[in-house]
């Protein structure tokens, strides 16, 4: 894998935040983290709130962000997230197909979209592209002709 060429990295592994309400979910994402060497989960949120404030406490390289969260949900909460942590990098992992929430969730501060279904094949390849500022939905999303 390529580290951030682009982008200079605070650490020297790949620091994640990984936000999302389900707990057998977060820690599924841990596990597939956990499989590539230099990545590290520095953190968990399990709400949009909470979110935010491990956002600006933590300034993780990467924000791994679900849409549907209690209390705030992911698209507001990517906003407020940009403003106290605009170093990070957020990739919104999502169950929903609706081209209206995905173009949304980029507009809010996203850089990508992995749909939850194409995590296994989809999440590192979004790591990679979040991390150098390039944008990545998963490619199932773009078979609908849809522009984002």
């Amino acid at each position: 894998m390529k580290i951030c060429e682009g982008r200079k990295l605070r650490t020297s592994f790949i620091s994640i935040l990984v936000v999302d309400d389900f707990r057998p979910w977060l820690r599924f994402l841990e596990e597939r983290i956990s499989e590539v060497p230099e990545m590290r989960v520095i953190g968990q949120a399990l709400d949009g709130v909470e979110a935010i404030q491990k956002a600006e406490q933590l300034q993780p390289d990467i924000i791994l962000l679900d849409i549907g969260l209690p209390m705030l949900n992911g698209i507001e909460a990517a906003v407020q997230i940009k403003k106290v942590a605009p170093k990070s990098a957020i990739l919104f992992v999502s169950e929903s197909h609706d081209p209206i929430v995905v173009r949304d969730a980029l507009k809010a501060g996203g850089l990508g979209y992995v749909l939850k279904t194409k995590v296994v094949q989809d999440l590192r390849a979004g790591i990679e592209a979040a991390l150098v500022g390039e944008r990545f939905i998963s490619p199932e999303l773009m078979e609908s002709n849809e522009r984002y």
